[in-house]
């Protein structure tokens, strides 16, 4: 397997899903092994850096690449398997973003209540016992948690050649901020133009289920992936599968369209893996499925189908390519 490796200066780092030309062209198979900032691109460290003050709504989120994959074209099938994701440094931060997060006033829910009140956490990172650590700003609270690495953004350059802020989830993936892409989770994507156009970033040292203030504890990432494609077989929203599950992220507002996606997308995979036609899957969805929430923060919400294997025999997404992403990466360690 070849091994790309990249850190990218600011000066390289992409703001957009599409509109950026790609900084390499990998071959599938290729494995890559990346460094992406945090979503505030190392701006806030302390307690004292507030957002208001600190950061340029035009520049979150950036992005390692976008790189261009040999031989994709649009109706193909982007892999991404997530091998590794560890914290790039020994701190992460959270804050409150005036009008943003989901328990605010924010642009598109306007009301006349002022916005809330600007703080900035730092957890410390110990890597030693795999935690981070809350440390509350008014009282002597401190409580250590479980360091559980994800990648807020994962996606492809859209389709029409449109270009989305880094800020966004669609059905190019984007900024979908689901705890299920962890290591250890294949992410398959749609390509929509030649080459795929794909980029990752924005770092969580953990994040729970709908990232309710809109931040997470947002640090670095060292991060190790390997690319694949399939041809044809394009998903119309983002399907995910680790070894327990599949799953299927939609992304809209209101909430409850988010939701209908991911559970008709789900309805659909379960149709082509199973042989079943629309309203048995339907029928079947019904019974075993779990709809944790991605985030209820962003431009889109996010919202998550996911199915249990154990369940439901037969779930082997294109003939097992996700337990033979897993034995080739388990070659790497």
């Amino acid at each position: 397997m070849e091994i790309v490796e990249f850190r990218p200066e600011p000066s390289q780092y992409a703001w957009t899903f599409g509109g950026a030309a790609p900084v390499r062209e990998v071959e599938p198979g290729s494995v890559l092994r990346l460094w992406c900032d945090d979503a505030f691109a190392g701006r806030i460290r302390d307690v004292s850096d507030l957002a208001s003050a600190s950061l340029d709504p035009r520049f979150l989120n950036p992005q390692t690449g976008p790189f261009a994959e040999r031989g994709a074209e649009p109706g193909d099938t982007l892999v991404l398997h997530l091998v590794d994701l560890t914290p790039a440094r020994d701190w992460g931060a959270s804050t409150l973003v005036p009008f943003f997060g989901g328990l605010t006033g924010t642009d598109r829910t306007a009301l006349l209540n002022p916005a809330l009140e600007e703080r900035t956490w730092i957890y410390e990172v110990d890597r030693a016992r795999s935690t981070v650590t809350f440390v509350a700003g008014r009282s002597d609270l401190r409580l250590d948690l479980p360091l559980a690495p994800m990648l807020g953004t994962v996606g492809v350059a859209p389709a029409n050649r449109e270009v989305r802020s880094s800020l966004t989830p669609d059905a190019f993936g984007g900024n979908m901020d689901t705890p299920e892409m962890r290591a250890g989770t294949t992410c398959y994507l749609p390509v929509n133009e030649p080459g795929a156009i794909f980029s990752v970033g924005d770092g969580h040292y953990r994040q729970g289920e709908g990232e309710s203030c809109g931040t997470a504890v947002e640090g670095a990432m060292d991060v190790t992936l390997i690319v694949d494609l399939v041809k044809g077989s394009a998903p119309l929203w983002p399907r995910l599968e680790n070894d327990d599950e599949i799953a299927v992220v939609g992304s809209s507002r209101p909430l409850e369209d988010a939701w209908r996606i991911s559970q008709v997308e789900m309805i659909a995979w379960l149709g082509e893996l199973l042989g079943l036609d629309r309203l048995d899957a339907y029928q079947l969805l019904t019974q075993v499925s779990l709809a944790p929430l991605a985030n209820v923060v962003d431009t889109n919400y996010s919202a998550v189908t996911k199915v249990a294997k154990a369940l439901v025999p037969g779930l082997r997404p294109h003939d097992g390519l996700h337990a033979d992403l897993r034995a080739r990466a388990a070659t790497l360690r």
